[in-house]
C-alpha cells in the first residue's frame, strides 16, 4: 500500500457511518456545515460525532461563503484538523482561517484551473462543476485536463467517484488523495459500508507502486 494517498469519506451525517469509515480505513472524514445542502449537520452533532471518533483520523469541516469568524469559531468549537472552503472565498480569507485550508475548485474547463497559483493552502479539492452545485453532485469531471495540475500541487479529487472507478482516476493523475460522497451512499447523507470498504480497497490497490504525496498537510 502507497502510505502517501489519502482517502477522504465525505458528507458523514450520523456516528456510526462515521467509526465504521474509520473501521474500514478511511484517512480523513468530512462533515457538511453548510446550511444549504442535502448532507448538512449541525455543529452540536458534529462535534459529538468527533469526539467519539479514534485518534489519527483527519477532521474536516466544510463550509462555503460563510462569514471568516464563523469558520474560525467552528473550527475551535468541534476541533476541527482542517477546513474545506466550497464557495466563492478568495486567497486573502484562506490565509485567514484559523486552520489548514482545502480550496474546492469547480472544474469544467482548463480556464478553471488558472490563476490558483495565488492560493497558499494545504491542498486544492478538484471536484465537479455543475450549474448551481456546489458539490456532491455524483458527476466526474474530464480528468485529463488536471494531469499537469496534479503534477505541480497538493491535490485530492472528488466528483463523482465511486468504487469502480477511483482506481482509474488514481493510474491517472496520481493525486495526493480521493474524495467519496454520494458514491458510497445508499441515500444522501447515509453511507454504504459495503461500498465504502470497496472504495477504499480499490483506492489502496490502484495506489500500489504510484509517487503522490507524501507531505499533504490535511
Amino acid at each position: 500500500m502507497n502510505p502517501s494517498l489519502k482517502v477522504k469519506i465525505c458528507g458523514l451525517t450520523s456516528e456510526r457511518d462515521a467509526l465504521d469509515a474509520c473501521c474500514l480505513g478511511a484517512d480523513i472524514l468530512g462533515f457538511n456545515l453548510v446550511p444549504v445542502s442535502k448532507r448538512y449537520v449541525d455543529p452540536y452533532t458534529v462535534r459529538h460525532i468527533i469526539q467519539c471518533l479514534p485518534p489519527f483520523v483527519t477532521r474536516v469541516g466544510i463550509f462555503a461563503d460563510e462569514e471568516l469568524s464563523v469558520v474560525n469559531d467552528l473550527t475551535s468549537f468541534l476541533g476541527l484538523d482542517a477546513v474545506q472552503l466550497h464557495g466563492h472565498e478568495e486567497a486573502d480569507y484562506c490565509l485567514r482561517v484559523r486552520a489548514p485550508v482545502i480550496k474546492a475548485v469547480r472544474v469544467g474547463g482548463r480556464e478553471d484551473l488558472e490563476g490558483l497559483h495565488r492560493f497558499r493552502v494545504a491542498a486544492f479539492l478538484l471536484d465537479a462543476r455543475v450549474e448551481g452545485e456546489l458539490g456532491g453532485t455524483g458527476r466526474t469531471f474530464p480528468w485529463e485536463i488536471a494531469e499537469d495540475f496534479c503534477r505541480e500541487n497538493r491535490v485530492i479529487v472528488a466528483g463523482g467517484l465511486r468504487p469502480d472507478n477511483v482506481g482509474e482516476v488514481i493510474r491517472t493523475l496520481v493525486p495526493c488523495g480521493v474524495d467519496a460522497a454520494s458514491g458510497v451512499e445508499s441515500a444522501p447523507g447515509v453511507k454504504d459500508p459495503q461500498l465504502v470498504e470497496e472504495f477504499i480497497r480499490a483506492a489502496r490497490d490502484a495506489a500500489l507502486g504510484n509517487g503522490g504525496c507524501d507531505d499533504i498537510a490535511c
